[in-house]
């Protein structure tokens, strides 16, 4: 299961155009600051050895000693090893064609029926039937192969033809290149069956040998792609430089390798500080430019959200500031840098995914900063993504003590690794650097939690934690529900399992369908009786009000759940899906009644009283669960016998919903909409499916049985059956089946 992110606050949001073009400004705006603040942090003064003006190919003013010990990657080297590996790569070749295989079978199944046409014709010489075999356009046999087949006795053709199909059919499954058509051509025999007699081999290796053909082709592209990726998994070819090694000696011509090392040294005179500025700056404005393209492609709702956009970027200085401060001390100081927390909070607000870019990109200005340390950017990089993948979707407390140890654990392999590369590397530093990543990866779980829960609270941040609380069943408002209103916590969990599922299908956050499922109709726990899951005793409250009183007591739960859920302190994010589950639509049994109270004159009823307040569903989120709330009511009213039936309820709904316009801001698609379709059916299948009529027992007392109770299985009466159509609104408060 490809994991859907934790949707943290109500992102997705139907604005006007002048509203979404300010936000949308303004979070560019922020994103340029992220990239100022990065500049500016990259280029602060730094203590940098003396620098020298050296040129390739002339002599070295000075003979020119190491400061510190470095290691640095050799491009040069670097690309020698990534042109042998792509070398090495063999060519890549089609997967096998089916349709090769196809026509080959059916081209030897006519040669086959041509050549039993003429085994079955009396009336053709037996030297005149040999030259025609000899001479089929498809197929031509040689004089032995054609005698042969002619010869065969009626069962021993019909063993070598079926033979011949199964054996043509096997190899031509088979991987068979033009380089290797000889070769499987010679082993075709050998999968022929034992049975056969030699002579029935040699007829039939005549007759699928020529049949052989290349089904696989050599691809191009896709040798080019295998090449290039082995290119790119040529890790850096590393040269080590120990500290106090001679670079240079005075008058050493200087070569492109001296120019490297002088580099990675820091100690040419290329604009000191000046140029350091722009090139961080550049890069700081390529990572910018990448985070905000990733989140307006693949997540919208976050690129649009003005709190998430400033939590991003405020967290991504602070983390870029606390790297200036720890470069500046030595080692091992900056290996406490914050990268596993920074990885986890972002997991945890925006999902895995945008975290591990985001990381890659940190983790590379990081090593900017640091004069191009490929230790260190291995180290942040290593701590970052093992604990985004390890958290993923933050839903339990104990993934985040997980994701700190494997944090801890990846920094400590590579720093193993990268003492084992550095040989003059003192035993006790190496041990003091393994200590400082454990304590990092411990204070990561710690750090990380105390600033989700302060953000959550002070931004209005839904966090997975907070999820996971809210779906305990001993939740002070989830056991209001269950005691005030049984019947609507039970409808309230179905919808939960409907929405849960189609939620997994298209990649939304399923824990958040599940929570919201459980809250969305909270409001009826104020006033359980009059809606039709909370009446034992299936008497029509709405019998008697007016349509716009009954209407209006309907309606009212939506108004009596935000003021729940505004009571018990629900997150933003669950409030709405309470205001838009229903969205603007209209409680179609009131309105009909007040219809027929005019006369039938739709005209004198204002329909307004009858209407949600809504709004409509502003996100996939919300409109899942509209769709959910309103196929679970419709089928709990209808009792489908029949698959088919089923499906009738749950395309109405959706195709009714569309009509009324209540998708229009989700940006639900098509296939989305296909696929919540079939997740609801084949979930309504299973929790409405035919039962069998158990068959009436006798009892062996004269006692009478009393009657059993009405089950919940059992119909309405035929008074309380009605239902609307597809098209109306399914709320169990609307319908005299429902009320």
């Amino acid at each position: 299961m490809i994991a859907a992110p934790v949707e943290l606050s109500p992102l997705s949001r139907h604005r006007e155009p002048g509203q979404t073009l300010a936000r949308s400004a303004l979070f560019s705006v922020l994103w340029l600051i992220l990239v100022a603040g990065a500049a500016g942090l990259a280029a602060a003064p730094r203590t940098l050895p003396a620098v020298l003006n050296v040129k390739v190919d002339a002599p070295a003013p000075q003979e020119v000693l190491a400061p510190r010990s470095v290691s640095f990657e050799s491009e040069a080297l670097t690309q020698q090893a990534r042109e042998r590996a792509a070398a090495a790569v063999a060519d890549v070749y089609d997967p096998p064609n089916s349709r090769i295989a196809r026509q080959q079978v059916l081209l030897l199944r006519d040669v086959i029926g041509q050549i039993d046409d003429l085994r079955a014709d009396n009336r053709i010489a037996l030297v005149e039937k040999q030259a025609q075999l000899t001479s089929l356009p498809d197929l031509p046999l040689t004089d032995a192969s054609a005698s042969l087949i002619l010869r065969f006795s009626e069962d021993a053709w019909i063993t070598a033809q079926n033979e011949a199909l199964t054996a043509l059919e096997r190899v031509m499954q088979s991987q068979v290149r033009a380089d290797q058509l000889e070769g499987v051509r010679r082993s075709a025999p050998a999968l022929l069956s034992v049975d056969l007699t030699d002579e029935q081999v040699t007829a039939v290796t005549a007759l699928i040998n020529p049949l052989i053909i290349p089904n696989s082709l050599y691809n191009d592209v896709a040798t080019n792609e295998a090449r290039q990726a082995a290119r790119d998994n040529v890790g850096p070819v590393v040269r080590q430089i120990i500290r106090g090694q001679a670079v240079l000696t005075r008058g050493q011509v200087v070569t492109a390798a001296d120019l490297e090392a002088l580099r990675a040294l820091g100690m040419i005179e290329v604009g000191g500080d000046q140029r350091q500025l722009w090139v961080t700056g550049a890069a700081a404005l390529l990572a910018g430019v990448i985070l905000a393209a990733y989140n307006w492609r693949f997540r919208p709702e976050v690129a649009r959200s003005l709190r998430m956009a400033s939590a991003l970027t405020i967290l991504a200085l602070l983390y870029l500031a606390v790297a200036v401060l720890a470069l500046r001390e030595p080692m091992p100081m900056p290996l406490l840098l914050p990268t596993a927390a920074l990885a986890i909070i972002f997991t945890a607000l925006t999902g895995p995914h945008f975290t591990l870019l985001a990381v890659v990109l940190l983790s590379g200005l990081v090593a900017l900063m640091s004069e191009g340390q490929p230790e260190l950017a291995a180290y942040n990089i290593s701590m970052g993504m093992i604990a985004a993948v390890v958290l993923q979707r933050a839903d339990r407390l104990n993934l985040f003590f997980w994701s700190g140890l494997g944090a801890a654990l990846g920094g400590v392999g590579v720093l193993v690794v990268a003492a084992l590369r550095e040989p003059t590397l003192e035993p006790v530093d190496v041990a003091l650097r393994i200590a400082v990543a454990i304590v990092n990866g411990g204070a990561s779980t710690a750090i990380a939690l105390l600033i989700l829960f302060a953000i959550g609270g002070l931004l209005g941040f839904t966090t997975a934690l907070q999820l996971v609380e809210l779906s305990r069943p001993d939740h002070p408002l989830l056991r209001y529900i269950l005691r005030n209103a049984p019947g609507t916590y039970q409808h309230s969990l179905q919808v939960a399992n409907l929405a849960e599922q189609a939620a997994e299908l298209i990649g939304i956050n399923p824990l958040l369908m599940r929570v919201a499922a459980l809250y969305h109709d909270c409001g009826k726990a104020l006033n359980p009786q009059y809606f039709i899951e909370n009446q034992l005793d299936r008497t029509n409250i709405h019998a008697g009000l007016e349509p716009i009183a009954s209407a209006e007591r309907i309606i009212r739960h939506v108004e009596d759940g935000l003021m729940l859920a505004n009571r018990h302190r629900l997150p933003p994010r669950i409030r709405d899906f309470i205001a838009e589950h229903h969205g603007t639509l209209t409680t179609r049994y009131q309105y009909a009644r007040a219809v027929e109270a005019a006369g039938g004159d739709a005209s004198l009823v204002d329909e307004k009283p009858f209407t949600y307040p809504g709004p409509a569903p502003r996100s996939r989120e919300t409109a899942v669960l509209m769709l959910a709330d309103s196929c679970e009511a419709k089928t709990r009213a209808d009792r489908p016998q029949t698959d088919e039936h089923i499906t009738k309820i749950v395309t109405g709904m959706i195709d009714d919903r569309i009509r009324r316009g209540q998708f229009d801001a989700t940006g639900l698609t098509l296939q989305e909409l296909a696929i919540i379709k079939r997740s609801f059916i084949n979930t309504l299948r299973g929790l409405y499916h035919t039962r069998i009529q158990y068959p009436e027992m006798a009892e062996s007392s004269t006692a009478a049985t009393p009657a059993p109770p009405a089950s919940q299985e059992s119909s309405p009466p035929a008074a309380q059956t009605h239902v609307d159509p597809p098209a109306s609104h399914p709320d169990p408060g609307q319908r005299p089946a429902t009320v």
